[in-house]
């Protein structure tokens, strides 16, 4: 039996370098965020001919001087053309500018959403993500409530899964960031979708530990805290493990198969499973035990 709670601070020691490197790149790069939070036109169009090279399509439409132009290849023969808020005869030269420029050209999306929109989306994702883990606390909080007489109070569980959850959202977050500053990769309402999704999934993982943690301690006998937690972690490992690997399947099945639409919001869950598999095991069980020890 492997004694994951001997070489915790090995663990929390890389945890805490991944989310201060994380920490560091949103404060400098910030993400890039998508139309949804910002405003403005996404246009996505098929060519008849042969796709053009993208800086060929960005200096086409530099000359009609609507400002900032973020051109992105899709799929075969698409592209996806990112663009500050067009009227309906802004839209019709920017069809005519690539038709003239490049042949048959098709329009398959046009997607106009305005900065005050933008706005409200950006706080309702920040509100959602609040309310989410205040939920988390209180559940867990109340779920482990007779587990109160032990080592540690009910409500530390709830915050022993908060700081997983946090573990896991910011080190997405600034993976995205990097994403972001070098190749250009936005965020969207999807990736919104993505996260709470991966709160899902890691408090889940968490709470299974947990709970185990929990039936462990009513046989614990003469055991100390740590060797029950360590028990408690080695007996659900392959059960977490099993379910990450088997999800982790189907979501890199969708990521090279899924389109160009879904693949980040695909990466997006990819990584936050492992992060959260990863979390549940190696960081939310030991804080358990090193909050008893700040107690005592």
């Amino acid at each position: 039996m492997y004694n994951i709670v001997k070489t915790k601070n090995i663990w929390f020691t890389v945890s805490a370098v991944f989310v201060v490197a994380s920490i560091v790149f949103l404060s400098i790069w910030g993400l890039n965020l998508g139309i949804d939070f910002t405003g403005g036109t996404l246009m996505q169009v098929s060519f008849n001919d042969e796709r053009p090279i993208t800086e060929e399509v960005q200096s086409s439409l530099e000359i009609l001087d609507y400002g900032e132009i973020t051109v992105q290849p899709a799929g075969e023969s698409e592209m996806n053309l990112k663009l500050k808020s067009l009227t309906n005869d802004e839209r019709q030269v920017v069809l005519s500018n690539l038709e003239e420029s490049f042949g048959g050209i098709t329009e398959l999306t046009f997607e106009s959403i305005g900065p005050t929109i933008g706005q409200e989306l950006k706080s309702k994702a920040i509100y959602a993500i609040i309310v989410a883990l205040i939920a988390i606390i209180a559940y867990i909080t109340y779920a482990f409530r007779k587990a109160s007489s032990g080592p540690v109070r009910s409500w530390v569980y709830g915050i022993g899964a908060i700081v997983a959850l946090f573990h896991d959202i910011i080190i997405v977050t600034g993976i995205f960031a990097v994403l972001g500053h070098f190749w250009g990769i936005e965020v969207n309402v999807l990736f919104v979708t993505a996260l709470l999704t991966i709160l899902g999934f890691s408090v889940h993982d968490t709470i299974v530990v947990y709970d185990r943690v929990r039936e462990t301690l009513r046989d614990s006998g003469n055991k100390s805290f740590a060797e029950i937690i360590n028990i408690s972690i080695n007996g659900t490992i392959i059960r977490s493990l099993n379910t990450s690997i088997t999800t982790l399947f189907v979501l890199s099945a969708l990521f090279l198969f899924g389109g160009a639409s879904i693949s980040w919001f695909v990466l997006a869950l990819i990584l936050g499973i492992i992060l959260g598999t990863y979390s549940s095991i190696f960081i939310a069980a030991p804080l358990l035990l090193f909050w008893q020890k700040l107690r005592s």
